[in-house]
Parts: structure tokens; C-alpha cells; sequence
């Protein structure tokens, strides 16, 4: 049995990595609210990563950092505080946790690294140039620190298209919306979170002890095909 450190594990995605990961190994998690789930094997840190000092930690195997925003307007509209707001949680948010856990995570067993980009850093969509800006520094850093740590631990991201959560609600708040999204992908679906957790859980275990450096798009074929 492993542990896993979770930062962002309460709601959406990470609270599916979560529940999905507390199947066979304990999580700790670390978030401003506290999971529903409840589980002898699941710790709970409350915390802000942004603003607070991250707690300490004696031993992990591996760090999953979910955070992330979805904030889309034209660009005209966004002024530079919103910039940076998204870059300091997509980018320093994983940075300040990879700098505080990294050298616990290397004494892990087969340590490994899971961050998050998206879609839009690879097709370009209208309103999307902040988190776009925001995650392309994210599949930066995975693809720098996978070189600088090659043999230490492995680090990869992925890469969701538009996931049934609280935060991408906006984008599916009717019918009409939640059609248009869905033709939109050539496999006409969207994903669930629990689809996007199961590739974490992959990333994380020795099935991908080979792999590191890497942006995984689950994509649904929006940007992989042409139909």
C-alpha cells in the first residue's frame, strides 16, 4: 500500500482521484474544504496552497496536484490581475507543492508526479488565452522537471477536454449546451471525472514506470481527429 498525496482533492477531479486511489492505498489530502468522503485510510489537511505554508509530511509515494481554473473572456476583457491570478494556481501553486514534497516523493517507491494541463494549450479556442497561457507553463515544467529528474521520479500531465465537475458547470448549464459540447468531440461524449481519475491512478503506479515527461490529452478526439 502506497501514499499518495492529493492537493486539491475535495471536489471534481481530485475528489474522484481520491475516492479512486483510497481503493488501494492511503491519501492525504490537502484543500481549503474537506472531502465528503470518509475513509480510515484518507488524512485531511485544511489549507490554502496559495496563501498558507503547506503542512509537512513525513513520507509519500507520489503527488497528484488538481487545482486549476476555467476563466474565459475575450481578451479585451481580462485585465492583468486575472492573468496572474490563473498562472498562480496552475503554475506557482504546483511548484510551491513539488518544492515542499520533492524530496519525500524521491525516497517513495517508484515515485511519480501528476499534474494537470488541458485541451486549449494544444487547440487554439476562442476566450481560452489565460488558462491556455497558464496551462502551457504547466506542460513546461512537466517537460523541464521530467529531464532535470529522469532517474530520481516521474512527472507527467494530463491533458482533460471539457469534464462533467462544478467547475466547468458553466459550460454545461442547460441541454442545449451539454449537445453542443457533446457533437463538438468526434467520439460525441465529454469525459466524467472518473475518467480522468483512472489515467492518474495509471500514471502513478508501476504500469507506467517507464514513462515520464509526457502530456496525456484525453481529448474525446477534439484535438487528435478531423471528422
Amino acid at each position: 500500500m502506497k501514499t499518495y498525496i492529493v492537493v486539491g482533492g475535495s471536489k471534481g477531479i481530485g475528489n474522484a482521484i481520491v475516492t479512486t486511489l483510497l481503493e488501494n492505498h492511503k491519501v492525504i489530502n490537502i484543500s481549503r474544504s474537506k472531502p465528503e468522503t470518509e475513509h480510515e485510510h484518507l488524512k485531511h489537511y485544511s489549507c490554502d496552497v496559495l496563501k498558507e505554508d503547506l503542512p509537512d509530511i513525513e513520507a509519500a509515494d507520489g503527488l497528484v496536484y488538481c487545482p486549476g481554473s476555467i476563466n474565459l473572456k475575450p481578451i479585451g476583457r481580462f485585465d492583468l490581475d486575472e492573468f496572474r491570478e490563473d498562472f498562480e494556481i496552475n503554475v506557482i501553486g504546483a511548484v510551491k507543492t513539488i518544492q515542499k514534497y520533492l524530496n519525500i516523493i524521491k525516497k517513495g517507491k517508484d515515485p511519480s508526479i501528476v499534474l494537470f494541463s488541458t485541451v486549449a494549450a494544444k487547440l487554439g479556442m476562442p476566450f481560452h488565452a489565460s488558462v491556455a497561457a497558464a496551462k502551457s507553463g504547466v506542460e513546461g515544467l512537466v517537460k523541464s522537471l521530467g529531464a532535470e529528474m529522469a532517474t530520481t521520479l516521474r512527472i507527467n500531465a494530463i491533458a482533460p477536454t471539457v469534464t462533467d465537475t462544478q467547475l466547468a458547470s458553466k459550460l454545461l448549464r442547460n441541454d442545449k449546451m451539454i449537445e453542443n459540447i457533446t457533437d463538438r468531440h468526434p467520439m460525441k461524449k465529454f469525459l466524467k471525472p472518473q475518467d480522468v481519475a483512472g489515467m492518474a491512478e495509471f500514471l502513478l503506479s508501476e504500469k507506467a514506470s517507464s514513462i515520464s515527461g509526457q502530456v496525456f490529452e484525453m481529448d474525446c478526439g477534439i484535438v487528435t481527429f478531423k471528422i
